[in-house]
């Protein structure tokens, strides 16, 4: 089955200088995209160009097998939600949620039933007649969806859309957001800066960089496997260990380091002393106070920092080397009679099969 939204070698260029730089990709029908990355990486310029605001320098944007690219934004299939929401404050609701089937000259009967059902949809029925200031923050953000979905986008961008929010209703609202966009079945892409909101929400990601697309994959995919010391820095902790290859075989690969020797538990494209870097997240690395048998994947630290979170502990050890070793360790017990305290020394150690040798 051919992809419903095709972005192909699409640049902007502004004064010479490429916001976005050959980006392509492919994206199913209903599916929930995101575009993650920080301030100025390129994601919400191509946001821009999808919705019809800037035209590209160069490429091709294809929808539903259709050539939008010359095409105007109020004649696109589309529809953006912005951060901001963008409601009208003089008007209800209601007559936010109505105002673009109106200017599309929508009969009065169709018009009430496709507001009342996106009322329903994003379960604010009882609210039609508020004004916006009336409305919570969340509430404020569901209006704004009602609005985007009422005249039935094939395609629907989103643009930070929970950045107005707290940390305790974006969480919440992560969720009711895909619920409703899962239930309409309408194609989305999202913009955002916030890792677990692009984790949580979307079915697969693109990690974006100085406008360019550094990996696509599904977030466990994006998680577990980066393919650079870009993305693996980027998404969540991770221990970026620098070492050279000294064992390179089929099944296994021995890296050193300053403060030990790993041994990997699968092969890499590689050479004999390349550089490479281990990246090993701070969740796969437990601490004891007891030296771990072997020879590789342990070393033993100082405890800097710690931080008591409630349902985790992180660690901060230094090492020998002088690197900061991040271990974080799940609060399993209610009391555990395990408290490593700062200025403590312990051991650190990971399996064979959780690290990623990252070659760029």
């Amino acid at each position: 089955m051919a992809p419903f939204l095709q972005i192909q070698n699409v640049v902007k260029e502004f004064s010479g200088v490429r916001a976005v730089d050959d980006v392509s990709l492919s994206i199913g029908m209903g599916e929930i995209f995101a575009l993650l990355g920080s301030s100025g990486c390129g994601k919400s310029t191509l946001l821009r160009v999808l919705a019809g605001f800037e035209s590209p320098t160069a490429g091709q944007i294809l929808l539903n097998g259709q050539d939008i690219t010359a095409i105007p934004p109020y004649q696109r299939p589309i529809n953006m939600m912005f951060q901001s929401y963008a409601l009208f404050p003089h008007l209800s609701v209601w007559e936010n949620i109505a105002f673009g089937l109106r200017r599309e000259g929508m009969g009065k009967d169709e018009m009430h039933t496709r507001v009342e059902q996106m009322l329903s949809l994003v379960q604010l029925s009882a609210f039609g007649k508020r004004k916006p200031h009336q409305l919570s923050g969340g509430q404020q953000q569901r209006v704004a969806l009602a609005r985007s979905l009422a005249k039935r986008p094939q395609l629907l961008l989103l643009d930070e859309p929970l950045g107005a929010l707290d940390k305790k209703l974006r969480e919440r609202t992560q969720l009711e957001l895909v619920s409703i966009l899962q239930q309409v079945g309408v194609t989305c892409v999202l913009v955002t800066h916030d890792q677990e909101e692009a984790m949580t929400m979307a079915s697969r990601i693109a990690v974006m960089s100085q406008g360019v697309i550094r990996q696509t994959g599904k977030p466990q995919e994006i998680y577990e496997s980066p393919n650079c010391r870009f993305v693996a820095d980027f998404i969540g902790s991770v221990n970026l260990l620098q070492g050279r290859v000294v064992e390179d075989e089929s099944d296994h690969v021995v890296i050193a380091s300053a403060d030990c020797d790993h041994y990997v538990g699968h092969g890499i494209t590689g050479t004999l002393d390349m550089e490479v870097a281990v990246a090993v997240r701070p969740e796969k690395v437990a601490i004891s106070t007891e030296a771990p048998l072997g020879r590789y994947n342990w070393v033993r630290g100082e405890i800097t920092e710690l931080a008591y979170l409630g349902s985790y502990t992180v660690y901060h050890l230094r090492l020998a080397s002088g690197t900061v070793l991040k271990a974080v360790a799940i609060n399993t017990v209610r009391y555990a009679d395990f408290h490593p305290q700062r200025g403590q020394h312990v051991y650190a150690s990971w399996s064979d099969d959780s690290m990623v040798v990252l070659t760029q």
